[in-house]
């Protein structure tokens, strides 16, 4: 291919990728599969490797993360982030209603939104093109976050043809659906972490994380809702945001325009109750005043714009009578306490349980068995106890006292180093524990051993077949088809599902042991700094720290997994029956040129993208930093470097490299 087909293809890829990006992540009508995205993705990011020189800020291929922000520049808003007025009643909304009145005369129309749970955020367009993300941050000054925004795939780098002005503003909300958060909090559950409380928590620090990898992995979604600049041509907020629309930007399909408050309050009472039906969590209603002169007008106050309030509906709870506390056992041993609850409906669904999440939680509230307690669904999409009416206590009830011995195998409970979980000790006797690892260990983002689910290995323990992980290497095809609901066929092809995963690379493999806080990406981290699972089991918890995302916790985690004689004793078995527990080669070390020293990239390099650079610059023995400070010996700059890290090497002293020093000092 020469570089002008390849210059063309890569361009209509682009344009073809980001048009699948449209219709499936904003209008939700996708017309290509998963796996036909997925290649044509690929066969983007193989032709900008091939061709650095044709690689743009507003590829498709920057979605997938990468980069690594170890600090947030701080930027002034150009025009300030200003925060809403809230009213909880009709009657506010009415006052808002004349004050407006008296202010402009009766020649007005509202228009109602709804308002997204989320976090606030400025994205800036020049020539139709993203430049800047910006968070609200205290109103007048946020943070740059553009690198994670570039993550969001709703959220548009290049906008679509347009009559729009050379730069301007437009603001939104940055959320994260219902069905997202539960697979997050799934997986942090499955590694021994706590779940998160609710979406906009979970977004929030979403946007904030070091690493874009990361981020991209949330899938959040982004709606916009506000446009600030000049030279528009539209005079109505409705308008503006139908243009907007028409650009590529996502804008929510329930605005709707109100002649008077009656259609107002028809919106907000419609939308209390409807609200549980969407995707994605709102806490209430926003009403502007439709005309951008009248706005324009009524101007603002010190905090809040005058024409513009925001209806907040109040967090939905319900009465009910506490039953019963049970505990549940997770893989890793953390035990959850759940509140049996007489059945009650709240937000549109019958709630019969409720999360306590901790020990600390249920001494907070002061349960007492036979309780009425109040149900809460706000921003949570798991029901919680906000609190007991005392004056409906039973006489002699029983307070409820937090377990002390695990309720499946009967061993004492443990505290976590922080103080909020309880953990069983018993990870190898305990039945949830047991089949729970043999679960994760079989899991798709682990070894992947297609016919052995949860069903099945409890069928296999059940029948004492399985034990733990090791014995799935050493089970028989005609074991398995005598069983209950398997046969030959089945025998067969599971035979060969364990064969093939045998296959499976040593990072999986390590995330496939189920070591506590070692979750996929951790796993990956580990393997490719440490090589092999001797290097791994041999480390100090110091020496684990070394590896990138290892902090404390980690560490000491992973150090007492390979403390333990019992799994040494499964991991050699593992070694026999064939699995990998070596890196592969090309993550070795190509060298020792950078050993010792720190690195710091920065800018657009020809030839490695920022998750590679980082990777060459680790197999050579350097280690790769996200700042300039006085340990750096030297900056790597590509095109477009940033000011401050160039400024911050200058005052030090540090040498600047390009890319072709930085070239011929590793084939030095």
């Amino acid at each position: 291919m020469t570089e002008q087909q390849a210059k063309k293809r890569i361009e209509e890829l682009s344009r073809e990728i980001e048009e699948h990006n449209y219709r499936y992540y904003v209008q939700s009508k996708p017309v290509i599969s998963d796996f036909e995205f997925d290649k044509l993705l690929e066969e983007l990011i193989r032709l900008e490797k091939e061709f650095p020189q044709f690689l743009s800020l507003q590829s498709p291929s920057q979605r997938v993360g990468g980069q690594i922000t170890k600090e947030f520049e701080t930027v002034v808003h150009k025009y300030p982030m200003m925060s809403l007025g809230n009213t909880y009643s009709e009657q506010e909304v009415n006052e808002f209603d004349e004050r407006i009145r008296k202010a402009i005369g009766n020649d007005f129309e509202y228009v109602c939104e709804l308002k997204f749970d989320g976090v606030a955020i400025g994205l800036t367009y020049t020539k139709g093109k993203l430049l800047r993300a910006v968070t609200r941050g205290d109103g007048v000054r946020g943070d740059d976050v553009t690198v994670n925004v570039k993550t969001i795939r709703s959220i548009p780098l290049q906008l679509k043809p347009g009559n729009y002005p050379d730069e301007f503003e437009i603001r939104g909300e940055i959320i994260l659906n219902k069905k997202e958060f539960e697979r997050i909090n799934q997986e942090r559950v499955e590694i021994g972490e706590e779940p998160f409380a609710n979406p906009r928590n979970t977004a929030s620090g979403t946007l904030k994380m070091q690493d874009s990898t990361e981020v991209a992995k949330r899938k959040l979604d982004c709606y916009l809702y506000a446009l600030y600049g000049e030279n528009f041509h539209f005079k109505t907020h409705y308008d503006g945001l139908e243009t907007a629309r028409k650009w590529g930007f996502k804008i929510s399909e329930h605005v709707k325009c109100c002649k008077n408050t009656k259609e107002v309050f028809d919106y907000i009472n419609y939308w209390e109750t409807a609200r549980h039906q969407l995707p994605y969590e709102i806490d209430g209603v926003v009403i502007k005043i439709n005309r951008i002169d009248q706005q324009e007008e009524l101007g603002y106050t010190a905090k809040s714009p005058r024409w513009a309030i925001a209806y907040k509906y109040k967090a939905q709870s319900a009465a009910t009578i506490l039953n019963t506390v049970t505990y549940q056992v997770g893989r890793t041993g953390a035990i959850t306490p759940v509140a049996n609850l007489e059945p009650v409906l709240l937000a549109g669904t019958k709630v019969k349980r409720a999360s306590l999440y901790n020990a600390d939680q249920i001494e907070k509230l002061g349960l007492h068995i036979g309780d009425t307690v109040f149900v809460e669904k706000g921003g949570e999409i798991i029901p919680k106890i906000t609190g007991v009416d005392l004056s409906k206590r039973p006489a002699r009830s029983i307070p409820v006292q937090y377990i002390t011995h695990c309720p499946e195998c009967n061993t004492r409970l443990i505290r976590s180093e922080d103080g909020a979980v309880h953990y069983c000790p018993n990870e190898d006797g305990c039945p949830p524990q047991i089949l729970g690892k043999m679960i994760h260990f079989t899991s798709r983002k682990a070894m992947n051993i297609e016919g052995l689910g949860s069903e099945t290995i409890e069928l296999f323990f059940r029948n004492g077949l399985l034990h733990n992980a090791a014995d799935i290497y050493d089970l028989k095809e005609e074991q398995i088809a005598k069983l209950e609901r398997m046969g030959k066929k089945s025998a067969d092809n599971l035979m060969a599902a364990i064969e093939e995963s045998k296959k499976v690379p040593f990072e999986r493999v390590l995330y496939a042991l189920g070591i506590r806080y070692v979750g996929d990406t951790v796993a990956k981290k580990i393997a490719r700094y440490f090589k092999n699972i001797d290097a791994v089991a041999a480390a100090s918890a110091e020496a684990l720290q070394q590896a990138p995302e290892v902090g404390e916790k980690i560490a000491q985690s992973v150090y007492r997994y390979f403390r333990n004689k019992h799994h040494l004793r499964i991991i050699e078995r593992l070694k026999k029956a064939g699995l990998q527990f070596k890196a592969d080669e090309a993550m070795h070390r190509s060298g020792n040129q950078l050993q010792g020293k720190t690195i710091v990239a920065t800018g657009t390099l020809k030839n490695y993208k920022r998750d590679e650079i980082k990777e060459v610059i680790e197999r050579h023995g350097g280690r790769a930093s996200g700042s300039v400070s006085s340990k750096t010996s030297f900056v790597l700059a590509g095109e477009e470097p940033g000011e401050s890290k160039i400024s911050k090497a200058k005052e030090l002293g540090i040498a600047i490299l390009s890319e072709a020093e930085f070239e011929a000092l590793l084939n030095n």
